[in-house]
């Protein structure tokens, strides 16, 4: 038999009888001794149950000074002394103590300590013990203007994951943060830490990897909350009950109610929670609500709570009874509501007044109806008539109701439109290509750096997918695509989370010349969305959905109403809220809140042929519009609660086929934005040789060219004018362009410089999986002698390198200028871009400047 040594005999010794508990300081003591200089704590445990987690605070005269500690670590903060035991004397059992293992250190002169606690209770053991630690804590401490905030984890099992967040005062900025990063919003900073210390474990802390960073100026922070508890672990205070309940105004079916606000605890005021008796019956933001659907002439008794962010309620506010009005009392209306005006409109509201009616017992209040719909009730005599469609015309009337539900006549009728989401001028709405970042070498920054984002008003980023098992809106995965465009399953599964939020930026590629560390949780062109909007706060960015690649499922997902309520709900969650699932230590709940300012539907095509192996059915026309419309409503249910307006928008066929299979246009035109109308890919030739790789054709021609061979005569004019035919209003149209080109070979000359001419398959491309297409940029540089044409009957450019040689199709600045003085003639929204990565600038431009 081996001999077992001294130390390990004592440690068995020591920690062998129960499993640990929750540490508590009742039992528990600590004796000091000194003999000169060389002092001993000695622990020792009376109570019960084992105590887990112990450490001793007390104070020492000043210039006192404590080293060479053994069995323990000493802190030192001005007089105060705090001694944490090694790890093998941190448990000690019910009737155990330190015994040979008792913390020892050196003084640096023979003194005594004072206010010695162990746990917080006084070393003797006498007074009443602590309550026990909160279970996670954070601390924060300050030396000039360098912060630091350590969490402590007292529980018994590793904390997996933590945020902090913390409120500084006004002007005030956190920056440069190691081991964590940070996010501010106003006087609101999020601290996120780095992946290797996200896990706290059991009984421990951050240190020595806890956050640090550098305040603006020296101050404390005013509020901390770590995982939506208090940093200092106190319980969060419920706010204080609504004061002073009274009804301004009952009839004899509603009751109206106020009250005075409550004061805030802990957490903001979130809602008021309104009770007829037991039952909730409203719940509001603001200090009023009127209950409807009473029973006349009965007594009803109410209640109001406050619920905090977090939904702690307070106590109720005293009781109210009210007795609705007998209608019996009354039976005569008001008179009608008098010169009804709108007197202002937005892209989403009307604003409303009137004159006020009379009644013999009082006028309650006032029914607004658009069209024969009741869409608000109001006690005043102006209305805003919310949730409407921009560049869209509406019809509005006013009744006036009494104290005792009686009814007048309607006000006269009032006509108002909205107006469009861009205001005065032309919408520029450009694409931006997610993978550009590779081979194009595109980033976010060139979209800054080319002049490009000064001039465009839309930014749709292309492209999100669609989870072909659960059905929702796909994030945080990093998985290319078949290189087989003819693979029917081509897209499934496949997405970019390493470009759009996981990638982390050099300083050359950053909007703002500030390169990422790697370790925020918002990296790669998201991140780089943000720091372009807030360098141009008029842009709006929109996420694309689909594209030729990505429509596989878009047919299951509108399928049904549960279907399409849960991928709508999974869409906004992802990209409107913010909330990106976890990548190589990026995303988490809201860390792209405030990037994306709506949904841009790209699905290819419904009830149409697209992507080799989509899902079609013949009910994707209906569905289409159920989805828009279900976007549109869950949309401004979030705008409801923060105030913001989110835009809907799609990329719609220039084909009439595919509009009559799959758009109920003048429908969905009541939810949508912008219907950016395909104006190009009329013709051309794919990397695999599929469409049309034998003749040449104009890929995004203004007119019908005469002398088009083909039985489809596709054009601009043609495509638009089937969504005005449909009653789309023109200010929500815009017009394709190509920043790219269509590119044959083999092209025999022909009467007119190889137009409509036979070849023999697509032109060499920018990039070898892309025969057939170039940026205009690099189709300038790159195709020798390709001497530009201009089409004039038909509006199209083209450029020709002569007889068997290569013939290309583009948009440039001659036929740009041509469509934007058309499409204004037809008072159209503007144009939209694919893509932004094909032009340094000049097309840019030369938009910009035709629809000044």
């Amino acid at each position: 038999m081996r001999r077992i040594p001294v130390l390990l005999t004592a440690l068995v010794a020591l920690f062998a009888l129960a499993t640990p508990t929750q540490a508590a300081a009742s039992g528990l003591t600590a004796t000091f001794s000194r003999t000169g200089n060389q002092a001993t704590f000695a622990v020792a445990n009376s109570g019960s149950t084992a105590v887990n987690a112990w450490s001793i605070s007390f104070d020492l005269p000043s210039g006192v000074t404590v080293s060479n500690a053994q069995h323990a670590t000493v802190a030192q903060n001005g007089t105060r002394f705090t001694l944490t035991p090694a790890h093998y004397i941190a448990t000690i059992q019910p009737g155990k103590n330190t015994g040979a293992y008792s913390p020892t250190f050196t003084l640096s002169a023979e003194a005594d300590p004072a206010s010695c606690t162990i746990n917080g209770a006084n070393c003797d053991g006498s007074g009443e013990p602590p309550p026990p630690p909160a279970p996670v804590t954070a601390s924060f401490s300050l030396s000039g203007t360098s912060a630091k905030y350590v969490v402590n984890n007292n529980t018994d099992t590793a904390l997996t994951d933590w945020s902090l967040v913390f409120t500084l005062p006004s002007g005030v900025t956190a920056s440069n943060a190691d081991h964590a990063s940070l996010t501010q919003n106003g006087t609101t900073v999020t601290l996120t830490p780095a992946f290797y210390n996200k896990t706290v474990r059991a009984r421990g802390s951050t240190e020595p990897y806890s956050p640090t960073f550098r305040l603006s100026r020296a101050v404390q922070p005013t509020s901390c909350r770590i995982n939506n508890a208090n940093c200092d672990g106190t319980p969060d205070v419920a706010p204080s009950a609504p004061a002073n309940l009274r009804s301004p105004v009952k009839t004899t079916t509603t009751v109206s109610l106020a009250w005075d606000a409550s004061t805030p605890g802990s957490l903001p005021v979130a809602s008021y929670e309104v009770y007829n008796g037991s039952a909730q019956a409203a719940s509001v933001t603001g200090t009023s609500a009127t209950i409807s659907g009473l029973t006349a002439n009965t007594a009803y008794t109410f209640t109001v709570k406050a619920k905090d962010t977090k939904g702690t309620l307070s106590a109720a506010s005293a009781a109210l009874t009210v007795t609705t009005n007998n209608p019996a009392d009354d039976t005569e209306p008001p008179t009608a509501p008098a010169n009804l005006r709108s007197t202002g409109v937005d892209a989403s509201s009307v604003t409303l007044a009137w004159n006020a009616s009379t009644d013999n017992r009082g006028v309650a209040g006032y029914d607004v109806y658009l069209g024969s719909t009741l869409r608000t009730t109001v006690a005043g005599t102006t209305a805003k008539v919310d949730g409407l469609s921009p560049s869209t015309d509406y019809t509005f009337t006013v009744r006036a109701r009494d104290l005792y539900d009686n009814v007048s006549g309607p006000s006269n009728t009032v006509n108002a439109r909205t107006s469009d989401i861009v205001g005065e001028g032309y919408a520029r709405v450009g694409y931006f290509v997610q993978w550009g970042i590779y081979g194009r070498q595109y980033f976010v920054r060139n979209l800054d750096t080319t002049g490009a984002a000064a001039k465009l008003t839309h930014i749709n980023y292309s492209f999100g997918n669609i989870d072909p098992v659960n059905l929702t809106c796909l994030q945080g995965v990093t998985k290319g695509t078949s290189p087989n465009p003819q693979d029917p399953n081509q897209g499934d599964g496949a997405g970019d989370a390493e470009a759009d939020y996981g990638r982390p930026m050099s300083a050359g590629q950053s909007v703002d010349g500030v390169g990422d560390s790697g370790w925020e949780p918002l990296r790669g062109n998201f991140n780089q969305l943000k720091k372009l909007k807030a360098k141009h706060p008029h842009l709006k960015v929109l996420i694309s959905l689909g594209g030729w690649t990505y429509s596989k499922y878009f047919s299951d997902v509108a399928a049904t109403d549960a279907a399409r309520k849960k991928f709508v709900s999974s869409c906004i969650d992802t990209y409107i809220k913010g909330n990106l699932p976890k990548y190589n230590g990026a995303g988490g709940p809201g860390v792209a809140a405030g990037i994306f300012d709506g949904i841009d539907l790209d699905w290819e095509w419904p009830g149409a042929e697209g992507h080799a192996g989509n899902h079609i059915s013949p009910d994707d026309k209906r569905n289409n519009t159920l989805l828009i419309e279900e976007f549109r409503r869950q949309l401004d249910a979030l705008s409801a609660t923060t105030g913001k307006r989110y835009q809907i928008t799609a990329f719609t066929p220039a084909d009439p086929a595919k509009i009559a299979a799959g758009w109920e246009l003048g429908r969905i035109a009541q939810s949508m934005d912008i219907f950016n109308v395909q104006g190009y890919d009329f013709h051309g030739s794919g990397s695999d040789n599929s469409w049309e790789p034998k003749r040449t054709g104009h890929q995004g021609n203004l007119y019908a060219d005469k002398d088009d061979p083909y039985p489809f005569h596709f054009s601009v004019e043609n495509a638009v004018n089937e969504y005005l035919r449909a009653g789309v209003p023109p200010r929500k149209i815009t017009v394709g362009l190509a920043f790219y080109g269509r590119g044959w070979q083999g092209v025999a000359a022909g009467g007119r410089d190889g137009e409509w001419q036979d070849a023999n398959g697509a032109a060499p491309g920018q990039f070898q999986e892309e025969a057939g297409t170039r940026g205009y940029s690099n189709l300038m540089a790159m195709v020798p002698n390709c001497t530009v044409r201009h089409d004039e009957q038909a509006v199209a450019t083209f450029c020709y390198t002569g007889n068997g040689g290569q013939w290309w199709s583009f948009d440039d600045a001659w036929s740009i200028q041509r469509k934007s003085a058309w499409l204004r003639s037809k008072g159209l929204l503007g144009a939209m871009i694919w893509e932004m990565s094909g032009d340094t600038g000049t097309l840019m431009t030369a938009l910009d400047n035709a629809l000044r």
